[in-house]
């Protein structure tokens, strides 16, 4: 079993040297049991404003072969300037003051209350990271699936196709290398990272029930702006197949430990950050039951990384999102 060291900073290492306040370590806590892509994430502070402007190599220089007497023709690479940008998540909850304070622990009862917006929190941005598109919905971020969509595209060399692909009922694995010089989140210039928990105590609410009536409550304001920057498309592989085709035996379609080889095989190389592989509840069912019945020295391993147990394919820890869908369109 190994014991993989973890170099770049994650939403808990910035928000530990932040702040060293008890109930924000407890927030990232739940935000990390329920959402393993953020033990995985490397933030960065966006470096224009709300937004982070970053330059990309499309194209390298070519040498010339010379001849003795021969002349050399200088050339250059090819960059283009991206901007990304980050999104802004809101909540308010409000209770009933009488009901929190019933039980003689008011804090405790307020603390139940936050998890489920903080559930809600952790669904949505896990979702957005993997589909949300600014194109369609100016106001959120733009995830990897709009980004790794097209294999006439300059990055289709980053999108694998396993088995038959067709129709709407498609699922896709995805490897993301976590770095500062490959892909990490952005929060904004000057602000904190990750969730903002804001306690606005007791209030009055106004016509709560609908005929003028008033009544006191407590409110607690919920606040996560939060981006996605790829800065090197080679560090991002998509794989896609159809999920309505797996066996347990890889008997016949998606052939998944297969699949993860080619996209490991893809990357560049692992060392440039953080590599971890998400897939939804239903893949890493199938995976787990594939390689046991296919491979007597399995590649699946469990390893310690950061004093937890992981499920780890080649080294490469695999986590479960299950805000990936099983319902994707096949990619063109």
């Amino acid at each position: 079993m190994a014991t993989l060291a973890i170099t770049h900073p994650t939403l808990a290492d910035i928000r530990a040297a932040m702040d060293p306040n008890g109930q924000i370590a407890q927030v990232i806590e739940m935000l990390g049991q329920t959402n393993e892509i953020l033990d995985d994430m490397v933030w960065l502070e966006a470096n224009d404003g709300s937004g982070h402007k970053t330059t990309i190599r499309t194209g390298l220089p070519t040498p010339t072969w010379r001849k003795l007497y021969g002349g050399v023709q200088p050339t250059k690479g090819r960059r283009a300037q991206v901007r990304d940008t980050c999104g802004m998540m809101e909540d308010y909850a409000e209770v009933d003051a009488a009901l929190a304070d019933m039980n003689g622990n008011t804090a405790a009862f307020r603390l139940s209350e936050d998890a489920a917006h903080i559930e809600g929190f952790n669904q949505e941005l896990a979702s957005s990271l993997f589909y949300a598109n600014e194109a369609t919905a100016p106001e959120e971020i733009t995830g990897f699936a709009p980004r790794f969509n097209s294999l006439s595209a300059d990055n289709a060399d980053s999108i694998i196709q396993e088995g038959v692909v067709d129709g709407n009922d498609n699922a896709s694995i995805w490897l993301v290398v976590w770095g500062p010089q490959t892909c990490h989140g952005i929060y904004p210039k000057g602000s904190q990272a990750g969730l903002q928990v804001n306690d606005k105590g007791q209030v009055t609410l106004e016509n709560v029930d609908g005929n003028g009536g008033r009544m006191e409550a407590y409110r607690t304001h919920y606040r996560w702006d939060a981006g996605l920057c790829v800065r090197d498309w080679r560090y991002v592989i998509r794989g896609q197949y159809n999920q309505e085709d797996l066996t347990f035996d890889a008997s016949s379609g998606p052939n998944l430990p297969k699949l993860l080889t080619q996209m490991i095989e893809r990357v560049p190389s692992l060392n440039m950050g953080r590599p971890a592989i998400y897939m939804n509840r239903k893949a890493r069912e199938a995976l787990r039951t594939q390689i046991t019945e296919k491979v007597k020295n399995s590649t699946l391993t469990v390893e310690t990384i950061a004093g937890k147990r992981v499920l780890t394919f080649d080294g490469v820890p695999v986590r479960r999102v299950d805000q990936l869908l099983n319902t994707e369109a096949t990619i063109s």
